[in-house]
């Protein structure tokens, strides 16, 4: 058994912050958590005194070593562009478990991160729930497959347009998608060829409402385009990007929609980015929207998610919804907050400690812990 003691614990629960708290940790699960705990005889102890410790940051939209940095056409599997629908792939088969963002990541405080397909194709492929570090890489897969990932607006626009081939509008971006939904739903309960099956069987999970349809849309009318769909369909959906959600915020809460906002550490390099600020995550909190901030590695690189936060703090946003959105907020629309996301007894070992408080950017990470396995790395 392990005991850390001393630390400012956030826990990102009701009980909030504890002062001066024990946390005993056996095997991958938080056993206790509090203030008037007494550490058994033979514990190993970990001195967190003047250390904050809080829930491993969950980055929920990243492209981690499936579109690695440092290689260009050799670490590059991001996007299947030969065909607009490919709900078969899955990113899984794409990803370098020794791409460095991984370690990146925990020098950020990010210990889980979703990695899921790019945007160029109308469907792209199933998403993968990830640790930032396992015994074996093999065991770095948290679960699988977790979304499937769709995109509407400029990108599929752009990409098949020129190659002159559907889509290059908005109405074929929505079209294919619905064409695709309402196929598998008519396949459902049906033999058909293996090779129709093999296809299908993602957007079957979707439309049984096993896994979440994760669709990239940036602008208020691709938004409400997305809705238009998962009401046709009765389907989960997880909105990624929103950079214009505040402009459509009703329809949004009417359905209890979670949003992914962000890459919000970033130029305007579209036209679909003219309205990105820090502020939106403010303006969005003010209509009472549910969001998490993700940084869309390597657009932004994953370490900075909290720095993205702090300058969200910056631009107005309240500090505990800040840390919502990159801990209990994601973990909620993923629907694995019974693990993670927060620090409480039966939840997974996933902590960051940081010499100060985590959005004062003059803080470092001193360790980070995933499944109860501690690593410190480059931080000493």
């Amino acid at each position: 058994m392990l005991a850390i003691k001393g630390g400012k614990v956030i826990t990102m629960t009701s009980k909030g912050t504890i002062d001066n708290a024990v946390v005993l940790i056996e095997g991958d699960n938080i056993q206790e958590i509090g203030s008037e705990i007494t550490i058994p005889a033979g514990c190993e102890v970990v001195d967190a005194v003047g250390l904050y410790i809080l829930p491993g940051f969950i980055d929920a939209h990243t492209h981690i070593g499936l579109e690695e940095e440092i290689y260009q056409v050799e670490g590059d599997d991001v996007n299947e562009t030969s065909d607009p629908i490919t709900p078969q792939l899955r990113a899984l088969d794409g990803i370098n478990f020794l791409d460095l963002a991984f370690k990146d990541a925990l020098r950020g405080g990010v210990t889980r991160m979703m990695c899921m397909p790019g945007s160029a194709n109308i469907i792209g492929g199933q998403a993968v729930f990830l640790k930032a570090m396992a015994p074996s890489m093999s065991e770095m897969v948290y679960r699988q497959p977790w979304g499937l990932k769709a995109a509407l607006g400029e990108n599929p626009k752009r990409v098949y347009g020129e190659q002159k081939k559907m889509p290059r509008t908005r109405m074929a971006n929505a079209s294919m998608l619905r064409e695709a939904l309402y196929t598998a739903g008519k396949n459902i309960d049906k033999t058909v060829e293996p090779a129709i099956e093999f296809r299908q069987q993602s957007l079957i999970k979707v439309l049984r409402r096993e896994m979440p349809l994760l669709v990239h849309a940036h602008r208020a009318d691709d938004i409400l385009t997305a809705l238009r769909i998962k009401d046709e369909f009765d389907i989960d959906m997880i909105i990624q990007h929103a950079t214009e959600a505040v402009t459509v915020a009703d329809e949004l809460i009417k359905r209890q929609v979670p949003i992914f906002i962000g890459p919000l550490l970033i130029n305007r390099a579209k036209v679909e980015l003219k309205d990105v600020s820090f502020k939106n995550a403010m303006l969005l909190a003010e209509k009472g929207l549910n969001f998490s901030i993700i940084t869309d590695h390597p657009v932004t690189p994953v370490e900075h998610l909290r720095v993205t936060v702090a300058l969200a703090v910056r631009e107005g946003l309240d500090e505990t919804t800040a840390l919502e959105a990159i801990t209990i907020n994601p973990s909620t629309a993923l629907k694995v907050d019974d693990e993670i996301g927060s620090l409480s007894k039966g939840k997974k070992a996933d902590l960051v400690a940081f010499n100060g408080h985590p959005l004062d950017n003059r803080s470092r990470v001193k360790w980070a812990m995933v499944d109860g396995r501690m690593w410190r790395g480059e931080f000493e």
